[in-house]
């Protein structure tokens, strides 16, 4: 039986109890985040998580790094000047692991985009959140990663799930591209201007990606 994980969240948030709570949020990037912390912000605490070690170079880490922060200081600001109902944002910027990311993934270097070598890379950095949530005393840890279409909402939760028994902190359930999530993304990346890419940011996706660029000229 499927799980319907965005109902599972909507439940949750409907808990009054929960209002308030401590969220650790992995983030991939801004434009993905962007819904995200939109939807969540009235109910969570949260501290935006950037670790993406999978982004092959440097120059591309750093801006979507930037971008990130830009978006947080744009709606932290909002909520003082349209005094908006919701907490302020915090961000925490884990380090540029590049060489750990391709030791993590090694032997499944031509796997097609989205299969085991995805899978990987969402452990491994579901697992930096959740070791920085333990450390921070959060309540929960997730991750943005659901929110886009090519990414497999029940391998991310599956995933979220066993590291919250490992690590004893509740992850929260999500399919966040569910209820219009990944076309509001792209609306609130055309309204702040985000910086967006059309690969997650690894060398074997953009290589996929042009790939595939070059196969529609012929």
């Amino acid at each position: 039986m499927n799980r319907n994980y965005s109902r599972e969240l909507e439940k949750i948030l409907g808990d009054k109890e929960e209002k308030g709570k401590e969220l650790f949020l992995h983030s991939c990037c801004a434009p993905c985040s962007s819904y995200v912390l939109e939807y969540l912000r009235p109910f969570f605490r949260i501290t935006v998580f950037y670790y993406n070690p999978n982004i092959t170079e440097e120059e591309e880490y750093r801006k979507r790094a930037e971008e990130q922060k830009r978006l947080i200081r744009e709606f932290n600001r909002q909520i003082k000047e349209k005094e908006i109902e919701a907490y302020p944002i915090k961000v925490a910027e884990g380090p540029y692991e590049k060489q750990q990311f391709f030791d993590y993934i090694r032997g499944l270097e031509h796997c097609r985009e989205g299969r085991e070598r995805c899978f990987v890379c969402y452990e491994m950095r579901l697992r930096k959140t959740a070791e920085w949530a333990k450390e921070a005393g959060a309540d929960y840890f997730t991750t943005t990663l659901s929110i886009s279409p090519l990414k497999n909402a029940a391998k991310i939760n599956e995933i979220g799930e066993t590291l919250s028994k490992e690590y004893k902190v509740d992850f929260l359930p999500s399919d966040f591209k569910k209820k219009d999530g990944y076309k509001r993304s792209v609306e609130l990346s055309r309204e702040y201007e985000l910086y967006r890419q059309d690969y997650c940011g690894c060398v074997f996706s953009k290589t996929e990606r042009e790939n595939g660029l070059e196969k529609k000229k012929f």
